[in-house]
């Protein structure tokens, strides 16, 4: 096993992400987290890489939250200015990042490993996965942007429920509440994970940027601001050469070819 908390690894047009402290059930702590934003960033730079698959090592943990005797040795303003400011730009670089992410949960996705599970657009989790914000139980509340996604996610009663209680929900009842995507067998998570992650590497990466910043643009605007936002960013697409090669591919009943121009 590598001594490295972040392993990166490209498969094609596909970055995969993996957390690496399985003895420590891959809780987050400062270096790792310089580690991940460093991955990030390497994804996001690569003109060869299109989709950014996250999972972890181990078969208990995809990420077990903060690292806790780490998160019990400091006070309220040196978490703060620290691990609360990194922890809250890494997540959030993923989450408005132009590429579409993909999480393959393949174990319990507490904590800060379920804040970042709201960050991804695309969750596939193991059948055994367990998936909460039990911070309340250690006398905190998910503070990693846990209290604010989480309400925009899910019903706002479900999601106090989660916050308030600390119990962690199954895989199929975070499918019930619209929470992840699909439920897997373990053994196929990874195959069903790099599935996806390849037929969404097979679209134009320049129409998969707009539309992921219109969608993500959009939900912080009223209605009719977010459909004019819309009418722009479309008219952006149409001016490119992968808009065209779609049309033409189709009407010629070929495979297109996007370029991501």
């Amino acid at each position: 096993m590598s001594d490295d908390s972040i392993l990166y690894e490209r498969r094609d047009a596909v970055a995969v992400i993996t957390f690496n402290r399985p003895d420590k059930l891959n809780a987050f702590d400062l270096p790792m987290l310089a580690e991940l934003d460093a991955a990030v960033g390497t994804a996001a730079q690569d003109p060869e890489v299109r989709v950014i698959v996250f999972t972890g090592a181990g078969e208990k943990a995809f990420v077990a939250g903060g690292d806790i005797s780490d998160l019990e040795s400091r006070r309220g303003l040196d978490h703060y200015l620290e691990f609360a400011e990194t922890i809250h730009g890494v997540l959030r670089r993923i989450e408005t990042m132009d590429k579409p992410t993909i999480g393959a949960i393949n174990g319990w996705a507490l904590g800060g490993g379920a804040e970042l599970l709201l960050c991804l657009d695309i969750r596939l989790v193991a059948e055994k996965a367990k998936i909460g914000v039990p911070e309340i139980t250690l006398g905190l509340f998910p503070g990693a942007g846990g209290s604010q996604r989480l309400i925009r996610q899910v019903s706002l009663c479900k999601a106090k429920e989660m916050m308030y209680i600390g119990r962690p929900i199954s895989a199929q009842d975070a499918l019930s509440i619209g929470l992840i995507n699909q439920v897997c067998a373990g053994e196929e998570l990874m195959a069903a994970a790099m599935d996806i992650a390849n037929s969404i590497a097979s679209k134009s990466p320049l129409t998969l940027k707009f539309l992921k910043r219109a969608i993500g643009d959009g939900l912080d605007m009223p209605l009719p601001a977010s459909l004019r936002h819309e009418q722009a960013m479309i008219g952006l697409v149409q001016d490119s050469h992968d808009a065209h090669e779609g049309c033409k591919a189709f009407l010629e009943k070929r495979d297109a070819k996007f370029e991501g121009r």
